[in-house]
């Protein structure tokens, strides 16, 4: 059975489309459609279920999963276990990351470790940090650098890199500060803001702090893209908390004796799953940047 092939189907499987598994392939889609059908030709059955535009497993493309997952595995552990003998840093490494770090912290890290292990090929998914900590607990990902979760979860490894302050930000001719008083959060929580969603770790950290002192937020616009909420912000659409990072010359911070908040960005990994030394390679360049 041609490995390729079941690469081809397990990402189809994955993604739930054949272009999305073209585009992980760096492949045509009739290509991934031929590798597909070469397969179910083989196993003289249908894997996939094609109706419109939805593509399901059959009840033979279910049976076949865990196995060609399993071929995936001791093909990477054989191949890390041939490296290991020559002492080449080299293979895949898959890694998960949210779009404002891929935007704002990763790239000098990508750019020293492109140089320095160019046999490691990376293949980098843009994901909220929730998504990356379920890719990471099933196995999709095997690193993932995002907003860490408030709350620990057994089975994860996670290690701090940078500490991320978030200030309250405000368009500089907001209505709150026409005012000759000082905002503070119970006038805050009078006007409309415009946040990540609550129910995101970045939402939790801001939810947490309004319940704390009896407040309820009025969010006029959520969304989980910290450029598209700065952007809101500064044409005065609601006030925001973003990371200090990302204030510019648009916005303004207010600050409100005694309220500090911050999130921490970092590490993710399974605890039950194989350190690689392309993985190790790259832990090492982030903790090597970590405050």
């Amino acid at each position: 059975m041609d490995n390729q092939n079941l690469r081809a189907f397990l990402l189809v499987a994955e993604t739930g489309s054949f272009s999305g598994a073209a585009e992980k392939l760096h492949l045509s889609q009739p290509a991934v459609s031929k590798r597909i059908a070469l397969l179910e030709e083989q196993l003289e059955t249908p894997l996939f279920d094609r109706i419109g535009r939805n593509i399901s497993l059959t009840e033979a493309g279910l049976a076949l999963l865990p196995h060609a997952k399993s071929v995936q595995r001791e093909l990477a552990a054989a191949e890390r276990s041939v490296r290991d003998l020559s002492g080449e840093v080299g293979g895949q490494l898959r890694l998960a990351t949210s779009h404002h770090i891929g935007l704002h912290r990763l790239p000098p890290v990508l750019s020293r470790f492109s140089r320095d292990y160019p046999g490691v090929h990376i293949d980098i998914d843009f994901m909220d940090s929730e998504q990356a900590y379920e890719q990471i607990s099933h196995g999709k990902a095997e690193l993932a650098v995002v907003t860490l979760a408030p709350v620990a979860q057994d089975h994860l490894i996670t290690l701090p890199v940078w500490h991320d302050p978030l200030d309250i930000m405000i368009a500089k001719d907001h209505e709150l500060l026409k005012s000759a008083a000082r905002p503070d959060l119970a006038a805050l929580s009078k006007h409309p803001a415009i946040l990540p969603g609550l129910g995101t770790y970045t939402g939790q950290i801001i939810k947490r702090l309004f319940d704390q002192h009896g407040l309820v937020l009025q969010v006029a616009l959520a969304t989980n893209y910290l450029e598209t909420i700065r952007m809101m912000a500064s044409v005065g659409l609601g006030w925001t908390i973003l990371p200090r990072s990302m204030r510019d010359s648009s916005l303004t911070t207010i600050d409100i004796p005694g309220i500090t908040t911050e999130r921490t960005l970092g590490l993710v990994r399974h605890q039950s799953r194989t350190v690689s030394r392309a993985v190790q390679a790259f832990i090492d360049a982030l903790l090597a940047v970590a405050d």
